[in-house]
């Protein structure tokens, strides 16, 4: 696509502020009511979704031109979608988080990016991952648990293959988690192998703007995927899933997706695990973007839009309508009400309405600063349930909440739900 498909978009945003709050039915108090961290942050229109909307315009139109401010607005973002839930529910003909993602493709083909960008990607295409680490280490995080390893003198087939993805398999301070989603499994008695050549799901470089490495990248993983025989791919990383089943379609990949706490929550279901002891813990659950409000299944859709008597926007056929409302919510939930001892407390924004933990977008990278203080904000919502722990099933947000924590002082644990499951076994 291009920035020019998105002029209707922001031609029909009619400036309403909606995309700044969380759905308005959802709203439980002032004081936990904003829903996108960067307007909320830079306190200025053009940080909103509708304010990219239109400085994208502008853009377009030539009346202004790109600046070091143009490129803050562009990627001072989570890429959360707070925005395209709360804009979809009173519009049915705008898509302001794929205009965001292009308004990035588009600066970044021009040479527009944060100073950062150009170290990380140099980084990933030397080592095929964002953190520049040797592939040869990228298992390391499963030393000792006997799991069974695609390629590298291993099986040649399988059909579940486990992803742990770049955060899990190179940060030190997450391997507790990975391993115990990993554990977990293996436990239950699913046959899974790792991946020995496991590549990066591309979904970094793709928000970041580099279209081409993430084209490229999953090309490679399907490959590897379908010479194997690989039917269902199972990850703890929230990214990796939200990459898999919204973005790797696109491609042509018909891969089932689980993320681990779904396999779980069936695995319970069917007995699989039985949880028996008891972890008497008040938790409260956040949930990630990518599993949340842009975990809905991937709708093809290949029509085109027209009006009645010019004026009333219809799709032919019905265009899929991503509204955040279909995201995976309910299996973390039932999992956690289902280890004994443990009491679920929701924070007030929670599902679609869910603040963003942020690290997505790569803000981790490229604003620290504005990293820090949404995790600090999240972090403070969720001492206000008086819960003991923070749970949650993405990598970046298990990161970034275990900063905040610290440097707020605050006495709550953060944890990965499969290892309150784990703990429970």
């Amino acid at each position: 696509m291009a920035l020019e498909d998105f002029r209707a978009d922001a031609m029909r945003c009619t400036r309403c502020s909606y995309c700044k709050w969380i759905p308005f039915s959802l709203v439980k108090s002032w004081e936990f009511s904003k829903g996108c961290p960067s307007v909320d942050y830079n306190n200025f229109h053009n940080y909103s979704g509708g304010g990219r909307l239109l400085t994208m315009l502008s853009l377009m139109d030539g009346r202004s031109e790109v600046t070091d401010q143009v490129v803050d607005i562009a990627y001072k973002c989570q890429l959360c979608g707070n925005c395209d839930v709360t804009c979809k529910v009173c519009r049915y003909d705008m898509e302001p988080l794929a205009g965001i993602r292009e308004f990035r493709r588009t600066l970044n083909e021009q040479g527009h990016v944060p100073a950062t960008y150009p170290a990380i990607i140099a980084r990933f295409r030397e080592s095929g991952n964002l953190f520049g680490v040797s592939q040869a280490r990228r298992a390391n995080w499963a030393d000792g648990l006997g799991l069974k390893q695609l390629g590298a003198g291993g099986v040649d087939k399988t059909e579940i293959v486990f992803h742990a993805g770049c955060r899990y398999s190179f940060d030190p301070s997450l391997k507790t988690a990975v391993r115990a989603a990993a554990s977990v499994l293996k436990r239950a008695g699913v046959d899974f192998a790792l991946d020995s050549a496991e590549g990066c799901c591309g979904g970094k470089p793709y928000d970041m703007g580099y279209r081409e490495d993430f084209v490229e990248m999953a090309k490679a993983n399907l490959a590897r995927w379908s010479a194997a025989g690989v039917k269902t791919v199972v990850t703890p990383c929230a990214t990796c899933f939200h990459t898999f089943t919204r973005l790797y379609p696109e491609i042509g990949s018909t891969v089932k997706v689980l993320h681990t706490v779904q396999l779980v929550d069936r695995l319970i279901k069917d007995g699989s695990l039985k949880l028996t002891k008891s972890v008497p813990m008040t938790v409260t659950y956040h949930d990630p973007c990518h599993l949340g409000r842009q975990g809905e299944p991937y709708v093809p859709w290949n029509g085109q839009e027209v009006k009645i008597y010019g004026q009333a926007v219809v799709y032919d056929p019905p265009r899929p309508r991503y509204i955040g409302a279909y995201g995976v919510y309910d299996a973390p939930r039932e999992v956690l009400r289902a280890i004994p001892g443990v009491e679920l407390i929701e924070m007030e924004r929670s599902k679609e309405a869910a603040w963003c933990c942020g690290a997505g977008g790569s803000v981790r990278e490229a604003y620290p600063e504005f990293n820090a203080w949404t995790a600090g904000q999240r972090v403070q919502e969720a001492k206000s349930t008086g819960a003991e722990a923070i749970a949650t099933a993405c990598p970046g947000c298990e990161k970034n909440f275990a900063e905040a924590v610290s440097a707020d002082g605050a006495k709550m644990k953060v944890l990965d739900v499969l290892e309150l499951v784990e703990q429970a076994l």
